[in-house]
This record gives structure tokens, sequence and C-alpha cells, in this order.
């Protein structure tokens, strides 16, 4: 993130109304404590975006069209292997 994104906390504290509309307007801005990114402060709905859940695993595979698939075993024995 561009500097013009990251706070020192004591600044976030002093200016939180601004870093809100930033936040709002720009998006996602880093608060940093002892000179150590510490905390990401996100608008609502890039939250909202992040956080959804997607279809779960059973869900998707029944939405999947189906395939028939013509699956023959060989009919050949199998490999030799030197034991």
């Amino acid at each position: 993130m561009a500097d013009s994104d990251t706070w020192q906390l004591q600044e976030a504290k002093a200016r939180f109304s601004e870093l809100v509309q930033k936040t709002i307007d720009e998006g996602p801005q880093v608060i940093t404590r002892r000179g150590k990114a510490s905390v990401v402060m996100v608008s609502d709905e890039e939250y909202a975006r992040l956080t959804r859940r997607g279809t779960d695993l059973v869900s998707f595979l029944r939405s999947a069209p189906r395939v028939e698939l013509a699956i023959e075993r060989s009919k050949e024995g199998g490999r030799a292997i030197a034991l």
C-alpha cells in the first residue's frame, strides 16, 4: 500500500473521522503501531465482500452438468513386478 494509505496509531486516533471517510472513498487503510502494520481498516462493503461465503462443495458438485462416462476395465493381466 502507498504511504498515503498508512496511518500511525496516534494520527489515526486524532483524525479518526478523516480516516473513516478515506477508507470509504479510497479503500483499505493501514494503521501502524510502533512502526509495524498492525490493523487494516476496510469499509463495510469491502468487509462483506471479503467474508461472503461461497457455495459449499456439495452444492457446487450437485449443480455441475451430468456427464456419462463409458469406462471399461482393461482385459489385459496386470504388470509383472519384481519383488
